[in-house]
């Protein structure tokens, strides 16, 4: 069985691998010619793209439920699980905006992928406090533009044996500083698809992503912070409990 695994993540990684070399060119052409944020969503449009092919000769399907709900006319903070390498591919299928996400700065050592990414998202050194500011500061500007932005809560990929590890204090804090609502969303069996910590196991499937109802912080202020935390964080724990 180990075996088989073995063989399915070699062949996902090496259709991984051919797209991103195709989307290459895309992206550094429209980085280079573009304005930042036409050049952004010009580069999203191709990594949409991409993740749709990706989940289809990969066999690791995708399905959104409630993307009709959203209200595209307005910005909104994205709040999501993270368990699974897959959940990149998810996120640009999943999330029917335009969006900047909040990436770590060591994956921009990856090899291909980390070109793309170094243009996609706001870069954190979660060790460094003036990079966390720097970062706040970019989500804020990109938001009092008009643009959404995804934050995965737990920081990095959750390892632990719960649905969810603890979240960070800063997409709220961010959320209520912009009086921007957030939408969490939950992506399902991501973990069991590609384990984090047994990539062995990998096996191709459906990863349901389901995006919750839209939470206002309206009026809330900076001692409003951990009660809208524990309020998101409830919401997905039980998306994820009853979905999985």
């Amino acid at each position: 069985m180990r075996f088989l695994s073995a063989v399915f993540l070699l062949y996902a990684a090496m259709i991984f691998v051919t797209l991103m070399f195709v989307a290459l060119p895309f992206v550094l052409i429209f980085s280079a010619i573009l304005p930042i944020n036409a050049g952004k969503r010009a580069i999203l449009s191709v990594l949409r793209i991409w993740a749709w092919l990706f989940s289809a000769f990969s066999f690791f399907w995708i399905s959104t439920k409630n993307k009709s709900k959203v209200n595209r006319s307005k910005s909104h903070i994205y709040v999501g699980n993270h368990g699974s390498y897959l959940d990149a591919v998810a996120v640009c299928i999943s999330i029917p905006q335009y969006f900047s996400a909040l990436g770590k700065v060591e994956i921009t050592k990856v090899p291909v992928f980390g070109l793309i990414y170094k243009r996609i998202v706001v870069l954190i050194d979660r060790s460094s406090k003036e990079s966390r500011e720097i970062s706040v500061a970019a989500l804020k500007k990109d938001i009092a533009n008009g643009q959404s932005v995804l934050i995965f809560a737990e920081g990095t990929m959750n390892q632990t044996g719960r649905p969810l590890a603890d979240f960070y204090d800063g997409a709220f804090r961010i959320a209520i500083e912009t009086q921007t609502s957030i939408i969490p969303f939950v992506m399902i069996n991501n973990r069991k698809l590609l384990p984090r910590k047994d990539p062995l196991k990998a096996r191709p499937g459906l990863i349901k992503t389901i995006l919750l109802p839209e939470v206002s912080v309206s009026g809330l202020n900076m001692d409003d912070v951990p009660e809208l935390k524990k309020k998101v964080y409830v919401l997905m724990e039980e998306a994820i409990l009853k979905g999985a």
